[in-house]
Formats: C-alpha cells, structure tokens, sequence
C-alpha cells in the first residue's frame, strides 16, 4: 500500500526519508571509528556524513538496477515510464539528498563541500515527483551510486591514513571500473537520450543544461582521480596524509 500512497503525497513522503536517513545517522555513531579520526574535529564529522552516503548509495544502488532489470522499459522510456517502487526510490534518495544537504550546511561545512551540494540536483528530483514525469531518468541517475559505494570507500580509507593498504589500492581499480562503467556511461546515456528526444520532452532545455553541468563536473572529477591514484604529481604532493587540521580538507578533495 505504501508505494501506492506515496505519489499523492511526495513533500511529506520526502521529509520522512529524509528523517530516517537522520535516523541511520544517530545509529551510525555506534560502530566503533579508527583513532585518527576520531582525533580530528573535520575528519571525524567526514566519517559520519560518508557512512549515511555509504548506507544510501548500496540501498539505492542496488534498488535502481534491479527495477531496470524487473522493467526494461525504463531504459526506452525516460520520459512517462515509472512503477510504484520506482517512484518509491526516488522519494528515498530525494529525502537523502535532503538529509545530506542540511548535515553540510547546518554543521558549517557549506562552503567547502559546494561541490557535494551541487551534484545532488535535488531540484531535479522533486519535479520528477511533483509531476511524475522523468521518474525513469532520475533512477536511471541512480546507477551513479554503485560507484559511490567504491567512492565512499577509497575517501573512508584515506580518513583512516590506510592509503598503502591492499584494500585501498584494489578499491582504486574497482573505483575506476565503476566509474567509468557506472558514473560516466550514466551520464553519457541520459545526456544522448534527451538530445535524441529533445523535441518531444517536456522542459527539455532544463534537463540538458543541468546534464550538461553534471558531465562537465564528472570529467573533472575523473580527471582528479586519475591524477590522485595512478599519477600522483609529486612525492611532496602525494604525501600530503592529512595528519593537520588545516590540511585535511585539501586532503579529502581529491
């Protein structure tokens, strides 16, 4: 019954995701955290933001790939296509954004995690859900979590200063997998589709520009983990660990 309400009511649907991410994050706080992180004030609030992401990204992830394999005609038809669950999805991970967003902000991290805040294009997730229009596209966006689960990951790791361990350098090559596989070739698909069928698409130029945003922010940010993990720059660059506060989120942004 539920995923059948919920279209009749997505602000309120939105808001209790958003509470049960809230929720995740009190629960979090539980399991046991490595020293340097806890020993540091920024690293410390970074491990809890990453573990709710981390939390969103296997569910969402997970979740998208299987109503495409279950409906196949989501791929064919961004536009009207949706189901009950689908719809569900969207209001879960529009509630995480919503979630994530004010964690930024209301603990004081807004100006230095704009990026973070930009790529979450809430604005486009709820006019999906206020028109039940592009439901399909914005599950289709959500194969971009199955790499954010490599991507939480490798920045988990670097907060615990385990950038020589064997986890790390093998995450690195699923990181790079998924992120072509799963971040760029999502991006690519979505951005085709709409140019494909911009004639027939409601508020079309809308979607395009912020795709547009989207691909240009995603090439940069491979650019940077290209550079970071199999082209360091320097022995002086690489080594810097973020052992100082004042340098810990330079640290974290590559």
């Amino acid at each position: 019954c539920l995923p059948l309400l919920v279209p009749s009511h997505p602000g309120p649907a939105v808001l209790v995701c958003s509470l049960l991410f809230r929720v995740a994050h009190q629960l979090l706080q539980r399991l046991p955290v490595p020293t340097v992180v806890r020993q540091d004030a920024f690293r410390s609030w970074k491990w809890k933001n990453l573990s709710v992401s981390m939390v969103h990204s296997v569910l969402t992830g997970t979740w998208a790939l299987t109503c495409v394999v279950i409906w196949p005609e989501t791929l064919s038809n961004i536009h009207a296509f949706h189901t009950p669950l689908s719809y569900l999805l969207i209001c879960v991970s529009t509630g995480y954004f919503v979630h994530d967003a004010g964690d930024i902000i209301l603990t004081g991290h807004g100006r230095g995690s704009w990026e973070f805040l930009l790529h979450h294009v809430i604005w486009c997730f709820l006019y999906a859900l206020y028109t039940q229009l592009y439901i399909a596209g914005a599950l289709i966006a959500l194969f971009v979590e199955v790499n954010s689960v490599t991507l939480h990951l490798r920045l988990m790791l670097k907060l615990a200063n385990a950038q020589s361990s064997s986890m790390y350098h093998i995450n690195k090559i699923a990181n790079l997998f998924t992120y072509v596989m799963f971040r760029l070739g999502t991006q690519f698909y979505l951005t085709w589709y709409i140019v494909d069928n911009y004639s027939q698409m409601d508020r079309g130029g809308y979607f395009l520009v912020s795709m547009m945003m989207m691909n240009i922010m995603m090439v940069i940010y491979f650019y940077r983990l290209l550079r970071t993990d199999f082209f360091p720059r320097s022995k002086r660059y690489a080594g810097q660990n973020g052992t100082h506060n004042n340098n810990s989120k330079k640290f974290l942004s590559d």
